[in-house]
């Protein structure tokens, strides 16, 4: 079973391929695309799509040149109850919580904090070496592209989750948790003492196998924790706590008021049950490295921040950092063969620079996402379902999903 979840966390978050937004030469062919230029048409085309697929629910935000043409959603928060999945429902969003990781990141850059080229341990409290390369200067920007030889070990980042407390844990869902992936129930562990119970030589977690025998910026391994590593340095540097800052610098200027890293800072009543499958919800759970993919946000919230980067990359906004800060966002880092070409085809801060798209996709149990808009600004939209692609099947049956979606939302993008 840990090696289903596995499969969601380490290879379906960097490896969603969904059709681009702004191919001209698509054959569109999927349910109810013949023609799609009205939201009136795109959302019978999305209700047919979401009738036939096998999601709970789903939002869909779609945006243009100028500004959000598109924003609804559909299915259910909580099939038991009947609630119906809206814009303002609330859930987790995986891994596109890193490019909020960027964020911070390059806020800080341009507040003086550091640079991409800054030693980390310049910044952190105490050293952190790699042990199979004592030697080797970890910067900044090696740990933004995931070429810094900082691993993510299965079974320590598997047991970062946990089930939060007063959660009932006799439902199915929880006891898939607890038994399926050995996961218990308990508060979470503050950021500082989970990276240190991992990098540091005496630490419960720390191992060899941590680390990889590469100098910095020599190849490319993803990696959730070190993202996280990332984030405290944010956090080490302001002097501030990462999702404070995050919430300061971030998420206020652009009126994000129902997103949170914490389920207790969100309206109870808006949050989404996730699903294992249509039959299993599951228990509300934690990740002690949350920076790396516990944001919990809505499609409102989120199409706010898609607009954003869509006006970021066009140099049309100054709502989060400057023109240059957004560029420096956006730009692609790596020598070419540093990434493996099925991931992307060079990396910005954090985010995936795919030919012609911009984009960074997120999957945790019970929560399958995407966002993504082509490198001028002209064209975006995001994908939210409170759907499982842990294991293969649930991954099929998701990936048939987006792929409508995307052929939909494709269609509707080249008639306005």
């Amino acid at each position: 079973m840990k090696n289903l979840f596995l499969f969601t966390v380490l290879i379906v978050l960097t490896s969603m391929t969904m059709c681009s937004c702004d191919n001209d030469d698509d054959d569109i062919s999927g349910p109810g695309t013949e023609l799609i230029s009205t939201p009136s048409e795109l959302t019978t085309a999305l209700t047919e799509i979401y009738e036939e697929g096998n999601a709970p629910g789903f939002a869909i935000s779609v945006a243009n040149v100028d500004g959000m043409i598109y924003q609804k959603s559909f299915g259910k928060a909580d099939i038991e109850s009947n609630k119906a999945y809206t814009n303002q429902t609330v859930q987790t969003i995986g891994s596109i919580s890193k490019t909020f990781v960027a964020a911070a990141v390059v806020k800080a850059i341009e507040q003086g904090y550091f640079t991409l080229e800054t030693d980390i341990n310049d910044i952190l409290p105490v050293e952190l070496k790699n042990p199979k390369n004592p030697n080797a200067i970890i910067k900044v920007k090696h740990l933004v592209t995931h070429t810094s030889g900082l691993l993510d070990q299965n079974e320590s980042y598997i047991q970062a989750y946990h089930i939060l407390p007063g959660e009932d844990l006799s439902s199915s869902g929880a006891q898939l948790l607890l038994n399926g992936f050995d996961l218990e129930q308990r508060e979470s562990t503050p950021l500082d003492e989970f990276l240190a119970e991992y990098y540091l030589e005496d630490g419960d977690a720390y191992s060899l196998e941590n680390f990889a025998s590469i100098v910095p910026g020599a190849a490319w391994n993803y990696s959730n924790i070190a993202t996280s590593l990332t984030a405290f340095l944010v956090e080490s540097a302001t002097e501030m706590p990462f999702d404070e800052y995050v919430r300061e610098y971030i998420l206020q200027p652009l009126d994000m008021d129902e997103t949170s890293y914490s389920i207790d800072d969100l309206n109870a009543t808006n949050v989404a049950k996730l699903y294992w499958d249509l039959d299993t919800a599951l228990p509300q759970y934690g990740n002690d490295s949350y920076p790396d993919g516990s944001i919990m946000t809505s499609n409102e919230d989120l199409g706010k921040y898609l607009v954003d980067m869509m006006k970021g990359v066009k140099g049309e906004s100054t709502t989060l950092f400057s023109t240059d800060s957004y560029e420096l966002l956006f730009s692609p880092f790596l020598p070419n063969g540093i990434l493996p070409s099925n991931e992307a085809d060079n990396h910005g801060v954090f985010w995936f620079l795919d030919g012609e798209d911009i984009k960074h996709s997120g999957s945790d149990p019970g929560t399958t996402c995407n966002l993504q808009f082509d490198e001028n600004g002209n064209g975006g939209y995001l994908l939210m379902t409170n759907m499982d692609a842990s294991t293969q099947e649930n991954a099929t049956a998701y990936f048939e999903l987006s792929g409508k979606i995307s052929e939909a939302i494709s269609e509707f993008l080249q008639n306005n």
